[in-house]
């Protein structure tokens, strides 16, 4: 097959800059051939090289005593205690699902399923973080389907329950849905796999499906703007195969127990390329690969394919020679395809055989660790405007509003097309705040939460970065649960903007201060970059994923209260209106500041939850909508009606930070008051459960009809 002559349209095609093909040029010291273009066009992609985010991810705190493994690897690894560990992470599958919403979708499930147990841990997870434009938008309901689909379809066959997740919409979202994926798993601690090759002469193996066509140039589709070629881009999604996966991931787990294992890494984006590269370069060796050994579906397949393909359910491991033979054997057992493809080599070179022909032979560590590394300039948000004249709000035109709105009605329809119960250990099903998994066999149980506001980041990225690791503290905590570490899911416009590399900076400064304070160290995560179709960007959206731990699951903090009981608030009465959700949704204003984050209260207040935790029946973190919003939600859980005494506007609907709405007992209430009090915590009790109407400063409305459209909105809109 005749290669195509290097060109500067051909480079240009590749997502290489002028100067980024010169050092290439300097580091070779002669014109790349064909496939050596892809390759360095898939390393030195923003998707794979983080060129532009590095300097700041630098900056996150990665440590902790409870850090096993914090980022580098395919996922985090915390530990849980008795010798057991928690491995997660959060990435993106963005411009795939925009494309084609189920593929894009289902595999990004998939791919976020096998960083987990190529760590050597059993999924026992999953959860999505989904925006999309505004619901007019003639493209949205095809999206919304699409994607839902795919993950179900997915992760019900793979057999991993989706606990929980976020959906929103709006209009800087009509170019560019989000599709952030989340998966967590169970292992030993002492029991986790690396990915760093070692050995000299080690055979390289691949695992799991043929490769094929399909998402050659994922990557570096991932890592450019939209624009009205988009069409032309469908073939670079992958096709996703479930129960090949699930099978996958059987094999993988029992073949590290043998003793096989040397290291081992999944094919995600940029396929062979990256994971053979990643491999080398961490553990400072060269690879070669022979391409006619590796197992394909589809005829004539090219060098370059092959190296670029991100044909799904791919693994690839350095394998104890001595083992070769039991390795096989269980692939085999599973039905999945097993090729020595290659070896590790003393040399930094990364060479590539094919038809008896050298394809490529490239310096390995210039591909990964020498990648381009930019400082991006950037210029400071500046401060938003203050909010002007609010309109009156009505105490239950408000709420009707929000719960009217597809932004916050129920996403019952939602979750429900997803398996949340598969394994059996699930014991807060979605929809009733962070969701709640039982560590099998124990008496102990993990809380999962992802959490961001966007439009506090865009009017105040400081701020806003603050905030989206404080509210998942907060959903943790309101689970009764100590929280442990986050993934990060940071998903951005065109860096080089300097007013978007401005919204990324000032949003990884409050997000690592957050962290810090919190205790929370980021040990994994996602960078995406250049969401942006025809020069228009989505709202900054650095979706946060945390997990908490509850040495006891019967200490779950429940999410319904009891006919009777006191609503109590911790933490001090609203009156931030500006960036709200009642204005968004009642009048459509999206101004003034983001709320500001105290983060010594965030702490305070969560430690005293967490420490009363039995003198509470039902929990909720005050955010969108403020307490208006949480005392409908706890009541309509609980089925019963709440009245709320105050009538002011701020009070009802504000989204001032650290705070809480409690369902206690009188008793109980009154003991919470008491000792908040000695510890100069703001704790009131600011009305009551029961009934079947819900009454905001006198004004009221009916339990059931409030419900009703609750639960329809969001079907009614999309569905």
């Amino acid at each position: 097959m005749t290669e195509p002559e290097i060109t500067e349209d051909l480079i240009a095609a590749h997502g290489l800059k002028p100067d980024e093909y010169e050092r290439l040029l300097e580091i070779i010291g002669r014109v790349p051939t064909f496939t050596e273009l892809g390759i360095f066009s898939a390393m030195w992609n923003e998707h794979c090289s983080y060129k532009s985010s590095k300097k700041w991810l630098r900056t996150l705190p990665t440590t902790g005593e409870q850090v096993i493994c914090g980022p580098g690897e395919n996922a985090g690894v915390v530990d849980i205690g008795d010798g057991q560990a928690v491995v997660f992470k959060m990435e993106s599958h963005n411009h795939p699902s925009y494309i084609e919403p189920y593929q894009g979708a289902a595999t990004g499930v998939g791919g976020i399923l096998r960083d987990v147990f190529t760590m050597g841990a059993r999924p026992i997870a999953a959860m999505n973080a989904l925006s999309f434009g505004e619901t007019s938008h003639p493209k949205t309901r095809q999206l919304v389907h699409g994607v839902v689909e795919g993950i179900g379809g997915y992760g019900n066959c793979f057999g991993v329950p989706t606990v929980g997740g976020e959906v929103r919409f709006h209009s800087a979202y009509n170019g560019n849905c989000l599709v952030n994926a989340f998966a967590a798993g169970l292992a030993d601690a002492d029991k986790i796999f690396y990915s760093a090759a070692s050995g000299v002469g080690m055979p390289v193996v691949y695992l799991g499906a043929k490769t094929g066509r399909d998402g050659v140039g994922g990557a570096t589709m991932a890592s450019a703007e939209f624009d009205d070629t988009i069409e032309e881009k469908r073939p670079t999604v992958q096709v996703g195969d479930p129960f090949t996966e699930k099978r996958l991931m059987e094999a993988c787990l029992e073949l590290m127990q043998t003793g096989a294992v040397i290291s081992i890494q999944d094919m995600g984006a940029a396929g062979l390329t990256c994971s053979a590269v990643e491999m080398g370069d961490k553990g400072k060796l060269g690879i070669r690969l022979d391409l006619d050994k590796v197992p394909v579906r589809e005829e004539q397949m090219s060098a370059y394919e092959m190296m670029l393909s991100e044909s799904q359910e791919r693994m690839l491991m350095v394998l104890n020679p001595e083992k070769e033979d039991v390795a096989k054997a269980v692939f085999d057992k599973w039905e999945l395809d097993f090729a020595i493809v290659g070896e590790t080599i003393p040399e930094d070179r990364f060479v590539i055989v094919h038809g008896g022909e050298i394809k490529a032979d490239l310096p390995l560590s210039k591909l990964s660790s020498e990648a381009p590394e930019y400082d991006r300039p950037w210029v400071e948000t500046p401060p938003a405007a203050p909010l002007g004249e609010v309109p009156a709000i009505g105490p239950i035109d408000g709420l009707k509003a929000l719960v009217g709105s597809p932004n916050y009605a129920s996403k019952a329809w939602v979750y429900e097309q997803y398996d949340h119960m598969v394994m059996a250990d699930t014991v807060r099903r979605p929809g009733l705040g962070g969701g709640a998994v039982r560590v099998h066999g124990t008496q102990k149980a993990l809380v999962f939460t992802s959490d961001v506001t966007p439009r506090y980041v865009k009017a105040n990225p400081y701020e806003g970065g603050k905030q989206a690791v404080a509210e998942a503290y907060r959903n943790l905590t309101a689970a009764g649960a100590k929280p442990l570490a986050t993934t990060d899911n940071l998903n951005f416009g065109n860096p080089e903007k300097p007013e978007i590399m401005g919204q990324f900076v000032g949003a990884l400064k409050g997000i690592g201060e957050a962290c810090a304070a919190l205790d929370m160290p980021i040990v994994s995560g996602n960078v995406s970059l250049y969401n942006e179709t025809d020069g228009q960007g989505i709202l900054p959206t650095p979706t946060i994923g945390a997990v908490g731990l509850l040495k006891n699951a019967r200490n779950l903090i429940g999410a319904a209260p009891e006919e009777g009981d006191l609503a109590v608030l911790l933490g001090n009465p609203g009156s931030h209106l500006g960036q709200s959700a009642v204005l968004a949704e009642l009048f459509g204003i999206e101004e003034g500041d983001a709320p500001s984050v105290d983060l010594k209260a965030e702490r305070k207040h969560g430690v005293f939850l967490r420490n009363n935790r039995k003198l509470v029946h039902a929990a909720t973190d005050l955010g969108d909508g403020g307490l208006a919003l949480a005392a409908f939600e706890m009541a309509a859980a609980g089925g019963m009606g709440v009245e709320i005494e105050s009538a002011d506007a701020g009070e009802l609907f504000g989204e001032d930070q650290a705070r809480y709405l409690l369902a206690c007992g009188f008793d109980e209430a009154e003991e919470l008051l008491v000792l908040a009090g000695g510890k100069g915590i703001p704790v009131a009790v600011v009305g009551k459960f029961g009934g079947e109407t819900v009454s905001l400063g006198g004004a009221s409305a009916p339990l059931s009809e409030l419900v009703d459209t609750y639960r329809g909105a969001f079907i009614a809109t999309v569905g």
